[in-house]
């Protein structure tokens, strides 16, 4: 049942006028609406809101993404607006200019304003 309908995220922000801000600078959205409970934006077929809330985001795994088709080009894009990207040196996992190879796909992982974990994927 729940395979037939659209899935969206919602992310927790402790502050949402500078998560506004950083969503709308870093990342080139506009928000579709704007309600106490929250902001809503749309991307492509699919929506994601942004809740105030006093807990906070570990920042220790993904919590959303975006799927590209050429992720050097929008990383590089984000990068241009002053985006930063996480990088990573482990043993078995290691970002090369900002970017996973991870066989299959292609990653690259930034935070939010309010510590959210987001990604950015390409898959082969």
């Amino acid at each position: 049942m729940l395979s037939t309908l659209e899935f969206h995220a919602t992310l927790p922000v402790q502050d949402l006028a500078r998560a506004k801000q950083f969503y709308s600078e870093k990342l080139g959205f506009t928000e579709v609406s704007e309600e106490p409970g929250g902001l809503m934006y749309r991307c492509k077929d699919s929506w994601f809101v942004l809740f105030p809330s006093q807990g906070r985001s570990t920042g220790q795994f993904t919590q959303a993404g975006w799927e590209t088709d050429d992720i050097e080009a929008t990383v590089a894009d984000l990068k241009s607006r002053g985006l930063v990207f996480e990088e990573y040196d482990l043993p078995n996992f290691k970002t090369v200019n900002s970017i996973a190879d991870n066989g299959p796909a292609r990653a690259a992982w930034f935070k939010d304003s309010e510590g959210n974990l987001l990604g950015i994927v390409q898959l082969s």
